[in-house]
């Protein structure tokens, strides 16, 4: 067998393997959405409902319900977002407190949303999930026993963010929603929360948000109307800085709202979640939390 023979069979297997095994094409119109990376679990105890349907998969929200819980309950209900600067974070951050407040009588979600690290998004699609979320929960209400008039939203450090956005930005509405179901919460419960994306307010803003930063910062859209909100904050947050929230809590009750400000002196960020060495700050964050969705009737006084 000479040369030109040999070169010519080898040419011949090569492309019979290459006919079994294509290689895909990498244009643009061939591109799928990212794999899901590290896909969330649902949390032990809570049932797992889908909320939103995304090309990446699925959202969900972690729900859980007081032990007495019927059908034809009309309770309040809580929805919290976890910290992580729209990147990272995961839903158990809130589980404890979600515990807590379904013993106290209320329906309590933490929500899933989409992140950069896992969704390669941006802090504009976290803010429309915190809607979507709030709208579903709100849309659904009869089949969760809960009364459509007293949700309230929660979170913390971006989370907080979402939360506060729910209540104060306008736009960011999926266009498949219904949109005469409000997802606006009745009350919000923010843990050192990022309130103003701008410059003025947070130096990482402009990098992240560029020019649009105005459009998902909470304090630029204030108003009369609304919701009563409680914050908590450490003095000493390096991460979003006191001032920020000082801000916020005095153009609240400028435009007429009721804004708790709970100041933490000498704390930094996230002080408030339930670990090792910080079950004070837990504890405190979560007994004035109480006192205040008391006086909202969302949870019975002591007996």
């Amino acid at each position: 067998m000479n040369f030109l023979t040999q070169k010519t069979l080898i040419l011949a297997l090569l492309a019979t393997v290459f006919s079994l095994f294509p290689i895909e094409s990498s244009t643009a119109a061939d591109k799928k959405p990212a794999a899901k990376k590290n896909a969330w679990k649902p949390l032990a105890g809570a049932e797992y409902k889908v909320y939103k349907k995304i090309e990446q998969g699925d959202l969900h929200l972690n729900i859980y319900k007081p032990a007495d819980w019927k059908a034809t309950d009309t309770r309040p209900g809580i929805v919290f977002f976890f910290g992580g600067g729209w990147r990272n974070g995961n839903p158990s951050q809130f589980e404890p407190h979600c515990k807590h407040l379904a013993s106290k009588g209320m329906v309590a979600c933490t929500a899933e949303y989409r992140i950069k690290s896992k969704h390669d998004t941006t802090p504009f699609e976290c803010v429309a999930d915190g809607k979507s979320a709030v709208r579903w929960i709100r849309e659904h209400a009869k089949e969760l026993g809960i009364d459509p008039q007293r949700i309230a939203a929660g979170g913390g450090s971006a989370g907080g963010h979402v939360a506060a956005c729910t209540g104060t930005v306008i736009g960011f509405d999926e266009p498949d929603e219904n949109k005469s179901i409000s997802s606006v919460p009745n009350a919000m419960a923010l843990f050192n929360p990022v309130v103003d994306t701008t410059e003025t307010g947070w130096k990482g803003g402009p990098s992240q948000l560029g020019k649009r930063c105005k459009e998902i910062s909470p304090i630029h859209f204030l108003k009369k109307g609304t919701p009563p909100t409680i914050i908590f904050h450490g003095t000493a947050d390096k991460t979003v800085l006191f001032e920020n929230v000082e801000r916020f809590t005095e153009q609240m009750k400028q435009n007429g709202n009721r804004c708790e400000l709970v100041a933490y002196e000498g704390e930094g960020h996230g002080f408030f979640n339930l670990r090792k060495n910080s079950e004070d700050n837990y504890h405190s964050t979560i007994k004035q939390l109480d006192q205040f969705l008391t006086s909202l009737d969302y949870i019975e006084p002591k007996q």
